[in-house]
């Protein structure tokens, strides 16, 4: 016979009440089609389940071992049910995400507290990899989500949202002249010995350094390379250099560097973060992720290479402090 949730759930009331007339009134039915669904139900199963009497219906050794197991099917099919509407929605399952090297030691912390405080039951899996490669993954499908910095080749084809935007500041060895200034101009930093990153690791800090030098009217001179955060601010650290970083390098709390701000409104001192994926969709999940990182929905298709309007310090500084500490992004 087939054992369906409903003749569970009359069973495993009325082997609670033990009592057809109160376990019928909590299931909100008559008396004589639950008598009979018992009925049928011991008939199917080739065994007695309750001892009848004119108090009312106790359950027999096989009935207590039955209720038992009736129960825990019960609560299995109510996880499954429960599970199945979780991953549909997005609140549990897996998502792969991408990321640029930049975005983990801010960033990206941020984003997996938020993910685990509410949505504990969703699983990322993390590929930390330079834009174009996470381009390419997203492409190939082995990527749902990728959070890069714009520009981003390739993207034509895929929604980019943005997410936020970022200045970049000026690391300097600790005991540097300049770092008396509380903020430096661009300018200020013409003569001076830069650290800069490879364009084929860093390739949009690299274009963006080179572009805002220009505007500034110089060429940065350069004593060293790195690809990556960490190897630009090492040179700085070891006092031999500067470097101009995106904001989140602050967290970083490397020994030997001083950061100070850049004035000016160049769009060449701003980045913009964001979040990009596959036109079909997203999935669930990614939906979910893309609602704790607020983004507004702007896709970037017609022109990936555009950057946002620039904004003065004193914008940026208002839109920085309009939104609260532990809110994503920053």
């Amino acid at each position: 016979m087939e054992l369906t949730q409903r003749i569970l759930q009359q069973f495993v009331v009325l082997a609670e009440e033990q009592h057809f007339g109160r376990a019928a009134e909590r299931l909100t039915m008559r008396q004589p089609p639950l008598s009979q669904a018992i009925q049928r139900l011991e008939r199917g199963l080739k065994v007695a389940l309750f001892e009848r009497n004119p108090r009312g219906a106790r359950l027999t050794p096989a009935g207590r071992a039955f209720a038992e197991d009736a129960r825990r099917l019960l609560e299995a099919q109510a996880a499954a049910v429960d599970r199945a509407r979780r991953v549909a929605s997005g609140h549990e399952g897996e998502l792969r995400l991408g990321f640029v090297s930049s975005l983990g030691y801010d960033f990206l912390p941020r984003l997996l507290r938020r993910t685990h405080a509410e949505l504990p039951g969703l699983r990322l899996h993390l590929s930390q990899r330079p834009s174009a490669e996470l381009v390419d993954m997203l492409h190939a499908g082995t990527l749902d989500l990728a959070l890069v910095r714009l520009p981003a080749l390739g993207t034509e084809r895929l929604t980019v949202l943005h997410i936020a935007v970022e200045r970049l500041v000026v690391a300097l060895p600790e005991h540097h002249a300049l770092t008396a200034k509380p903020s430096l101009d661009l300018h200020e930093l013409a003569g001076q010995g830069f650290a800069l990153p490879k364009s084929n690791a860093l390739p949009g800090l690299a274009q963006q350094v080179t572009l805002a030098c220009a505007q500034a009217g110089f060429l940065p001179r350069s004593l060293g390379e790195a690809d990556d955060l960490p190897g630009l601010l090492s040179h700085v650290s070891a006092g031999l250099c500067l470097a101009l970083a995106p904001e989140q390098v602050l967290s970083l709390g490397l020994p030997g560097v001083t950061y100070r701000p850049l004035r000016g409104d160049s769009p060449h001192l701003e980045t913009t973060v964001a979040a990009v994926h596959r036109p079909d969709g997203p999935d669930a999940a990614v939906q979910q992720v893309l609602s704790l990182l607020g983004t507004a929905e702007r896709p970037d298709g017609e022109n990936p290479k555009s950057v946002p309007e620039a904004r003065s310090p004193r914008r940026a500084a208002h839109a920085s402090s309009s939104r609260p500490p532990e809110e994503l992004p920053r």
